[in-house]
């Protein structure tokens, strides 16, 4: 009797806490979006650059790890700032290494939020679209057969948001290890270019102006990450080709 009893309530704690992961990330989101957007700002970055240099230049290794700690939060909390983060992580440790605390940072984040995404909403989700019928399951079917370009695609083409880039690949029932893989390698050409233009800042700061955030779409910029984009997609026109003969 005693064993039943304690065995009950189990199932109905561990069902209700495999939502709390995503829903303190919800709170937090929603928290920051109010509260952090003028705190995570091109101008608080421009009215702090000489303490954060003195900073750095006294604590060098506490300086990575708090870079990369805050980078690592505002993505897993989908917070507003990432862009600014980027540019700082130029700005205080050069291009390189600075790309590589970004994208080390953004990778982790976005790992983070992805695990909390599946365990409360994705594992049902995915469960629900494999007993569905119709456009949802040939989604989840789409996604799953052609993961890696998909992945991919997603990472390398400017266009997608990267909080879903994040949650989309969760709720269908994604690899982890397809997911972290396709994000540290996909986001690494972007990061590079933003990390390059923080590098820069001092200049910009000397001369009172903003940085051009809008190089990412300058022809030398995103022609090849458009060429990369085309090469991730291969696999599905070789697939599609494929599916067109067979039918023929």
């Amino acid at each position: 009797m005693s064993s039943e009893n304690t065995d009950e309530p189990g199932p109905a704690r561990s069902g209700w806490t495999r939502y709390l992961p995503i829903l303190v990330i919800g709170a937090v989101a929603l928290i920051g979006a109010f509260f952090l957007r003028d705190v995570l700002s091109f101008e608080t970055l421009r009215d702090n650059r000489e303490a954060l240099i003195a900073w750095r230049d006294a604590n060098y290794a506490l300086a990575v790890a708090g870079f990369v700690a805050a980078y690592v939060a505002i993505v897993a909390f989908s917070l507003p700032g990432a862009t600014v983060a980027t540019l700082t992580g130029g700005f205080l440790f050069g291009t390189f290494p600075g790309v590589l605390f970004n994208v080390v940072g953004a990778t982790l984040g976005a790992v983070l939020i992805f695990l909390a995404a599946r365990a409360g909403l994705g594992r049902r989700l995915s469960k629900g679209m494999d007993t569905s019928e119709g456009r949802l399951k040939r989604i989840k079917e789409g996604i799953q057969e052609n993961q890696w370009s998909m992945l991919f695609l997603m990472r390398l083409l400017p266009i997608v948001p990267f909080f879903v880039a994040n949650l989309l690949p969760a709720l269908v029932g994604v690899g982890l290890v397809p997911f972290a893989i396709t994000t540290l390698l996909g986001i690494t050409p972007g990061a590079l270019v933003f990390t390059s233009v923080g590098a820069g800042l001092g200049a910009v700061f000397a001369a009172g102006e903003t940085p051009d955030l809008g190089i990412i779409f300058e022809p030398q910029v995103l022609l090849p990450l458009l060429g990369l984009a085309a090469l991730s997609a291969l696999p599905l026109l070789i697939k599609a080709v494929k599916g067109r003969k067979g039918l023929a």
